[in-house]
């Protein structure tokens, strides 16, 4: 593994297989997956459907450029705009990519209208919107950002769930409001529904699209399908990613029919994006999700995950804070000088994979087919390590830099 740039800092640990919510390192130990690739293996790993669609499509057809049709994008397009109410869909490979192309949308939709002075990309406090350029622009947290300057110009941020200031900040030059339902690089910060309702009124007085990224916090793991539906609040485009694919790359952006146009032929484009192998993959993610009754489990297991987690701050409250849940989208803040990083190598030992996110949060996001019993494990995993630490009376073994990991 030396030959890779050290980006990364990776853990001690190579895997080499996985089966629903376990992974399996080249030792053969088996690991309960509850950070699911950072929210992206929603079926779980290795599930049969998603393999076999790829395997079918490898062996029919790889890749043939957005220069012509195939049949595997343009029905999850028809399938993702159906399902979401949106006019067009645009494929890419990533996240990051996804959000550069509505930003991109944004400002073209405002120069074909004759608005060239609106141009500026409204984000909130606390968001992350991805590592390239303009998605990064984008991105509240400096830290991401220290020695890539300048950064684009053309952005500015608003306090997250903060009406008020909304109110003053979205303008005659405002091209978009960017926003997570749920914000989860900074810890798991639920939007409030009145403060997306707030914004979808401004937007539409004001003349500014909205955009929801719901890279994270979409495909099931609220509930529903999409998150503006756990809102009740519809945006203008929305953008997807992670487990789209469940697993493989791939990004994608709906629009609404009234913004759908400010993208003409050579504007932009993605060589790979919506390649038959992952819109495949995509397609049998969704077809799985309709048999599985995914929306309802969601739901129970997340209720479950969050009063497990309650019981954890409880019994350690010198240790953690009170969770932060939506759907199985949770995290638990810990007290310094408990550091999230070293905790989450404890529980790793004992078998258990987490995230962190927030500066010093335990992130979950498990497969959205995770069981109580799996969540019993965790969470009596998480138990044990905090105890040990407890009786201990000793953090210092804990103290490390944090990071977040999207």
């Amino acid at each position: 593994m030396s030959a890779l740039l050290e980006n990364y800092a990776r853990a001690p640990v190579t895997f080499v297989r996985g089966e629903g919510c376990e992974l399996y390192d080249d030792a053969g130990r088996a690991y309960l997956d509850c950070i699911g690739g950072i929210a992206v293996c929603a079926l779980g790993h290795a599930h049969p459907a998603i393999a076999d669609a790829v395997a079918e499509q490898a062996r029919t057809l790889v890749h043939v450029s957005n220069l012509y049709h195939h049949e595997p994008a343009g029905t999850l397009a028809r399938e993702l705009t159906a399902r979401g109410g949106f006019a067009r869909a645009f494929f890419c490979n990533s996240g990051t990519e996804a959000n550069e192309a509505a930003i991109k949308l944004a400002r073209k939709r405002a120069f074909r209208r004759g608005e060239s002075a609106r141009t500026t990309i409204l984000a909130c406090t606390g968001s992350f919107h991805g590592r390239t350029y303009g998605a990064l622009a984008a991105t509240a947290n400096d830290a991401y950002k220290q020695g890539f300057g300048p950064m684009p110009d053309g952005f500015a941020f608003v306090p997250f769930n903060d009406v008020a200031a909304l109110e003053a900040a979205i303008d005659e030059r405002t091209a978009a409001f960017v926003v997570e339902p749920v914000q989860g690089e900074s810890g798991v910060h639920p939007a409030e529904r009145a403060f997306l309702q707030r914004a979808r009124e401004v937007c539409d007085e004001r003349g500014a699209l909205l955009i929801f990224d719901e890279i994270q916090c979409g495909m099931g793991r609220l509930g529903p399908l999409f998150a503006f539906e756990a809102f009740g609040v519809r945006p203008d485009a929305v953008t997807m990613a992670k487990a789209l694919a469940n697993g493989l790359p791939i990004g994608a952006v709906l629009v609404a029919a009234h913004a759908a146009d400010a993208l003409q032929p050579g504007d932009h484009g993605s060589t790979f994006g919506g390649s038959p192998i992952p819109a495949a993959a995509a397609l049998a993610h969704l077809r799985v999700r309709d048999t599985l009754g995914l929306e309802e489990h969601t739901a129970r297991m997340g209720a479950y995950l969050a009063r497990r987690l309650q019981t954890i701050a409880e019994a350690h409250p010198h240790l953690t804070a009170a969770p932060r849940a939506m759907g199985l989208l949770a995290a638990l803040p810990l007290r310094e000088p408990l550091a999230a990083a070293a905790c989450a190598a404890a529980l790793r030992e004992h078998g258990v994979l987490v995230g962190t996110a927030g500066g010093n949060a335990l992130r979950f996001a498990p497969p959205l087919v995770i069981d109580e019993a799996q969540i019993d494990r965790a969470i009596d995993a998480l138990a044990a390590v905090l105890a040990l630490r407890q009786a201990q009376g000793d953090t210092e073994g804990l103290r490390v830099t944090q990071g977040g990991s999207g």
